[in-house]
């Protein structure tokens, strides 16, 4: 029988071995944006009660304390653009009430939906991380000044631009630390570090750049500009195009080293900032509590056209939805929103709104 002084000591390494081969551990971080605003996230003491992270996670709470606010931010900005972009699709980005693992069991799969997610939350927390400095919310960054001179267009760089470079180094040592602890010899830590990067690559090739115009009357014989990310939304709308083009690999080996290619030798191999997966999709029709699947029995869809990105053809499982309850609305001529004819003056396309069955 074990003494009292061997369990003390081996229950810690117990729970490391946990967190290391826990496979959705890598996202659970998500799970910090169930805590309330009023929590600290930051400090050796909160650092150590933060559920979700990893114990190198955690190491890096308790050195850069004063970025754990973005990150925070970054889980809530995670979950609402993923819904966004999902909202019309059988797997809806649907959260679990409660626990450390926000989007369920299905993380656990390698699935293009995983990969989606790990894109997302790797962009995520570089974008928040990087509106923190802009906003000289954090002591050890700032404004990017190191663009200067003359740019080919002719316009003068200068400004305050986005200090996109700090907060995707942060991004690289908070979200990409789980896979490399776990090594770099598996399939889905390699899977997950190639996501994390497309999502940065994102946001680096999509930057904008904003301007000011100077001269008298506002001539603009003289711009000043400076680099901006882009809206999170646009991020999102990248990555879920990716999510469509997604490649499935497998784990291959090539001479010492282990690495991605794609399962169909037919095709190319994939970019940087394309999405890989190592799994298929389950259909997400049909309630798998198991697998934490909710169904989509009860959610509503666009019976009129078969074509459109919320038809029931595509958010159902075919005709799988109930005609019996089918109530029509008009939709409104802009884009994404629904009314009646009283509340809108400029309605159009009446749409028959179906429920999805059982």
């Amino acid at each position: 029988m074990p003494t009292v002084s061997t369990v003390n000591l081996t229950a810690p390494l117990l729970l490391l071995l946990l967190w290391a081969t826990h496979p959705t551990m890598a996202t659970n971080w998500l799970s910090l944006a169930r805590l309330p605003r009023s929590r600290p996230v930051s400090g050796a003491a909160p650092c150590a009660r933060l559920r979700g992270l990893t114990p190198g996670q955690v190491g890096v709470c308790r050195a850069r304390g004063e970025v754990m606010e973005s990150v925070r931010k970054a889980a809530e900005m995670v979950i609402e653009e993923c819904q966004h972009q999902f909202r019309n699709r059988r797997w809806n980005c649907s959260t679990t009430p409660r626990g450390i693992n926000v989007f369920g069991i299905v993380m656990n799969q390698g699935t293009r939906e995983a990969a989606f997610v790990h894109a997302l939350s790797s962009a995520a927390v570089a974008v928040a991380v990087t509106r923190a400095c802009t906003r000289g919310e954090l002591e050890r960054c700032g404004c990017d000044r190191k663009v200067r001179g003359v740019s080919p267009e002719g316009f003068q760089w200068s400004g305050c631009s986005d200090n996109l470079s700090y907060g995707v180094a942060f991004s690289q040592t908070f979200v990409d630390e789980p896979e490399r602890a776990k090594g770099l010899s598996a399939g889905r830590p390699l899977m997950n570090l190639h996501n994390n990067e497309a999502g940065r690559k994102a946001i680096l090739h999509n930057m904008q750049v904003e301007c000011k115009c100077h001269g008298v009357s506002g001539s603009c014989e003289l711009r000043t500009c400076w680099k901006v990310m882009p809206p999170f939304r646009r991020v999102g709308v990248v990555l879920k195009e990716r999510f469509d083009g997604a490649t499935e690999v497998r784990l291959t080996r090539i001479g010492s080293r282990t690495a991605l290619l794609p399962r169909d030798s037919q095709v190319k191999p994939p970019a940087a900032r394309d999405l890989v997966y190592l799994a298929p999709s389950p259909d997400f029709c049909r309630l798998d509590p198991e697998n934490g699947i909710p169904g989509t029995a009860g959610r509503r869809c666009n019976g009129t056209s078969r074509l459109a990105p919320d038809g029931c053809e595509l958010v159902c499982c075919g005709p799988g939805y109930k005609a019996g309850r089918a109530e029509v609305v008009q939709r409104c001529s802009c884009k994404f929103s629904w009314c009646c004819s009283v509340r809108c003056q400029q309605c159009k396309n009446t749409v028959t709104i179906h429920t999805c069955r059982v």
